[in-house]
């Protein structure tokens, strides 16, 4: 029997497994959708698919890079204590090596890959069932730099960072990414400010000196020194250098003939809505559904 989209949509929709898992399953039941949903429910898939909904905000943050190419990978676990199992650490592993290999662009692409004779997302779903929590491929990014330089760094397993500058050389771009990872600029330098935000910035800034009963023009040079603080403060060149604060990262590349190309800075969790747990209550419940 010929395995259909319909077919699996139909399968996605029963066990909620995902597209790989469910096309994987009909073809291994020669298309019969009933033995297709036993096999997952037996593969553990559709249990997997259960927890797919739960908030993922810890995990991990994994950094490699081979030759010109470097991979930034997030991949998420309910909870710290799953991203330091080593299940979990081999899996991200296995994960960031994959993109290294196949430079796949987006993360659905990413899932359909093969790693350890399986697909990516087959192993993740192995792994939720395994572990008991979900676990979700959030993000990566490749970057690729045959003729700069370029560095990663690694702050434990929360923040990773990748550089790419134009001249300087290995120690300095690394010395970047650790400044990248400790300070969080928004932009590499006041060019590359948003107009919105600075505008909305100076919106907010103008109300609050305003109230101070000042004339208009002193209110103009408040807010004037005020926002070039701010751009300061928020861009990777005005920042002052971590490991010599009397200095800017602006000038430190100005005196090594470098400048910043690009950087990616990823740090765990960042932008999810974390669940607030009661343990007491969870507890409780875990203890009347055992009833």
């Amino acid at each position: 029997m010929q395995v259909t989209a319909a077919l699996v949509k139909e399968l996605r929709e029963r066990s909620g497994a995902g597209m790989m898992e469910c096309k994987k399953a009909l073809v291994e039941t020669d298309g019969d959708l009933e033995s297709a949903l036993e096999h997952l429910r037996k593969s553990g898939a559709a249990k997997a698919a259960k927890k797919a909904g739960r908030i993922a905000s810890e995990g991990a943050i994994v950094v490699k890079s081979t030759g010109a190419t470097a991979a930034i990978l997030e991949v998420n676990s309910e909870t710290d204590f799953v991203a330091n199992d080593e299940n979990f650490e081999n899996f991200a592993d296995s994960v960031v090596d994959a993109i290294l290999e196949s430079k796949p662009s987006s993360v659905d692409e990413l899932s359909a890959l093969q790693i350890g004779g399986d697909t990516v997302e087959a192993a993740r779903t192995q792994l939720v069932t395994k572990i008991g929590e979900n676990i979700s491929i959030r993000r990566f990014e490749l970057l690729e730099n045959p003729a700069g330089t370029f560095a990663s760094y690694l702050h434990g397993k929360r923040i990773g960072v990748l550089t790419e500058l134009d001249g300087g050389d290995d120690t300095l771009a690394r010395d970047i990414a650790m400044h990248i990872a400790a300070s969080n600029p928004t932009c590499i330098g006041e060019q590359d400010v948003p107009g919105e935000l600075l505008a909305k910035e100076k919106e907010v800034r103008v109300a609050q000196a305003e109230q101070s009963g000042k004339p208009p023009e002193i209110v103009e040079k408040m807010v004037t020194g005020q926002l070039k603080k701010f751009v300061n403060e928020i861009t990777l060149e005005g920042q002052p250098f971590v490991k010599d604060p009397d200095k800017t990262v602006g000038k430190l590349l100005k005196e090594n003939s470098a400048s910043v190309v690009r950087f990616i800075r990823y740090e765990v969790g960042e932008g999810i809505e974390k669940k607030v747990e009661n343990f007491a209550e969870e507890v409780m419940a875990q203890a009347k559904g055992a009833e």
